[in-house]
C-alpha cells in the first residue's frame, strides 16, 4: 500500500507530461521544420524530447515553462545531430578545427532560429502544410497531423478513409514540400495574400467536411468542426490584423453554433427553417459576432469569408425562421456572386431569392446559370429545385427532384431525409 501514492503522483505527472506536449506539439514540430528543413526530422526530434521529459521530469517534477524546456532539449537534440553528422564526414585533426569552427555556427544558428517569435515558427508551418503544390486533400491531412496533432487513424476515421491512404497522402505531401524547397516561413507581399488563400481554403475544408459530411452514416463529424475551429482560432491570434482571416473565424464559430440542432434525436436532417434555435450555442455566436464586429472595423466587410460570416450572423440573430432578412441575405448572396463567382455560390442564391421573393424567382435564376452543368452530380441542385417546386404547388416534378437527389448523395441521413420529402409530394 505504500507505493500507491508514489504511483499516483508519477501517473499525474505522466498526465501533465502529455497534456503540456499536446499544447506545445505544434510549436516544437514548427521551431524545429524550420530550423532542420525536415519535417520527419522536425516530428522524430519532438518525440524523442516527450520520451526524455517522461523519464526526467517524474523526478525532477514539470518544470515552470515546460514548452521552453522541451524547445531546449529539443535543440540539443538537433545540435548534436549536426556534429555527428559532421563528424562522420570529416577527418582527423585539420577538419577537426573546421568542426569546431562549424559546432559554433551551428549553435547560433539554432540560436537563432528557435529564438525567432514562436508564432511565426507555427505560421510558418501552417503555411508550408497548406503550400499550393500540395494538393487539397493532402494539405487538410498535413495540416491535422502537424498542427492538429491528429494521429494518421483519427484523421482517417475523420475522413472515413483508410490507415494507408491518409499516410500516403501525407507521405507524398512531406516529398512535395521537400522537393519544392518550401521555406517554413511566412511569405511577403504578394504572395501572402495567394498563400493565405490556400490556407484559408484548407481550414474551411476541415470545417466543411465536418459540418456537412459528404459520405457515411452521420450528418456532422464534431472533432473535424473542432479542429477547424482550433486551427482558425491560432490564426486570429497571429494574424489579428487580416480581416479574412477574422471572417474566417467568425463564419466557423456561427456554423458550428448550429451543429447540435442539425440532427433530431433519432440522427434525422432537420434543414436550417426548422432547427430549434433554442439549441444553438450562443456562445460561439457571440463569439463570430465579435470576430465579425472586428472585420467590419478593418474595413475587410466585402471578403469572400467576411461576406458569408455576414450571412450567417443573418441567421444568428433572426429569433426564429420566418423573422429572418432573407432580403438582405438575398442581397449578401448578390455580392458574394460578384467577388467570388462559383456554381455552388450562385445555387445559394437562388435559395435566398426564392426565400426573399418567391419559388418562381429561385426556379427562375436556376434556368439563368451558366454553369449548372458543372452540378449535374452536386445533390443539393435538384433537393434545391425539389423544395422550389413544392412550394410552388408542381408536386409530380418535385417528387422527382427530390429522388434524383437522393440518388446522388453520399450520406446516409440526407438520402433519408430527401426520400422522405419525395414521399411528401404524394401525400
Amino acid at each position: 500500500m505504500r507505493h500507491y501514492p508514489l504511483r499516483m503522483a508519477a501517473d499525474a505527472t505522466h498526465r501533465a507530461i502529455e497534456a503540456v506536449f499536446r499544447i506545445e506539439r505544434a510549436r516544437l514540430i514548427a521551431g524545429l521544420a524550420r530550423l532542420t528543413r525536415d519535417v520527419d526530422r522536425a516530428e522524430e526530434l519532438a518525440q524523442e524530447v516527450l520520451v526524455i521529459a517522461l523519464t526526467e521530469w517524474p523526478r525532477s517534477g514539470v518544470p515552470d515553462n515546460p514548452g521552453a524546456w522541451l524547445m531546449a532539449a529539443a535543440k540539443r537534440r538537433a545540435i548534436d545531430g549536426v556534429r555527428y553528422h559532421a563528424m562522420r564526414e570529416r577527418k582527423h585533426a585539420e577538419i577537426a578545427r573546421e568542426l569546431d569552427e562549424e559546432r559554433d555556427m551551428s549553435a547560433e544558428a539554432v540560436e537563432a532560429a528557435i529564438d525567432d517569435p514562436l508564432g511565426d515558427e507555427l505560421l510558418g508551418l501552417i503555411f508550408a502544410a497548406c503550400h499550393p503544390v500540395i494538393s487539397p486533400e493532402a494539405r487538410a491531412a498535413l495540416t491535422l497531423r502537424l498542427v492538429g496533432g491528429l494521429t494518421v487513424e483519427e484523421i482517417a476515421r475523420a475522413f472515413l478513409s483508410n490507415d494507408a491512404t491518409i499516410a500516403a497522402r501525407i507521405t507524398r505531401a512531406k516529398k512535395a514540400i521537400a522537393k519544392a524547397g518550401v521555406q517554413f516561413e511566412v511569405p511577403r507581399g504578394a504572395e501572402l495574400t495567394v498563400r493565405l488563400g490556400s490556407v484559408l481554403e484548407v481550414v474551411y475544408l476541415i470545417f466543411n467536411e465536418g459540418y456537412a459530411a459528404t459520405t457515411g452514416p452521420s450528418l456532422v463529424r464534431p472533432p473535424l468542426c473542432g479542429e477547424a475551429q482550433r486551427l482558425a482560432r491560432i490564426l486570429a491570434g497571429l494574424m489579428p490584423e487580416q480581416p479574412e482571416v477574422l471572417g474566417l473565424l467568425a463564419l466557423v464559430e456561427i456554423q458550428a453554433s448550429r451543429l447540435a440542432a442539425r440532427a433530431g434525436a433519432d440522427g434525422r436532417f432537420v434543414p436550417l427553417t426548422e432547427q430549434n434555435r433554442a439549441r444553438w450555442d450562443q456562445l460561439l455566436i457571440r463569439r463570430g459576432l465579435d470576430a465579425l464586429d472586428r472585420v467590419e472595423a478593418l474595413g475587410g466587410s466585402d471578403g469572400p469569408y467576411a461576406l458569408q460570416a455576414a450571412l450567417a450572423a443573418c441567421h444568428a440573430r433572426a429569433r426564429s425562421a420566418e423573422a429572418t432578412d432573407w432580403q438582405r441575405i438575398a442581397a449578401l448572396y448578390d455580392r458574394l456572386g460578384q467577388v467570388m463567382p462559383s456554381p455552388v455560390v450562385e445555387l445559394n442564391r437562388a435559395v435566398a431569392h426564392s426565400m426573399a421573393f418567391g419559388p418562381e424567382a429561385g426556379l427562375r435564376l436556376v434556368d439563368e446559370m451558366a454553369d449548372a452543368a458543372m452540378l449535374r452530380n452536386y445533390a443539393p441542385l435538384p433537393a434545391a429545385c425539389g423544395d422550389f417546386l413544392f412550394r410552388a404547388g408542381r408536386r409530380e416534378e418535385a417528387r422527382a427532384a427530390f429522388e434524383t437527389a437522393a440518388a446522388l448523395t453520399g450520406n446516409e441521413r440526407e438520402r433519408d431525409f430527401l426520400l422522405a420529402r419525395a414521399a411528401a409530394c404524394s401525400e
